[in-house]
């Protein structure tokens, strides 16, 4: 687990970092980019999930953006 305190507006500006982050990153193994979360400092227990996070029938995980329209895709 990485932990990396960005300061941001507020979020949707949080949710579009994080987005752009977790894609870029994607390609290494390990990373798993459709777990990303994002939270405030101070809430830290309050988490928004910045893809959709559906477990699909191959069992990986829908890689749109939360809230997404139309069907879920492990490529996003």
């Amino acid at each position: 687990m990485v932990h990396l305190p960005v300061a941001v507006a507020d979020l949707a500006e949080a949710l579009r970092f994080a987005y752009t982050l977790a894609r870029s990153l994607a390609l290494i193994p390990g990373v798993e980019a459709a777990g990303t979360t994002i939270s405030a400092e101070d809430a830290q227990h309050v988490r928004h999930w910045v893809f959709c996070d559906r477990i699909l029938p191959d069992r990986r995980r829908c890689a749109r953006r939360v809230d997404h329209d139309g069907p879920c895709d492990p490529g996003g």
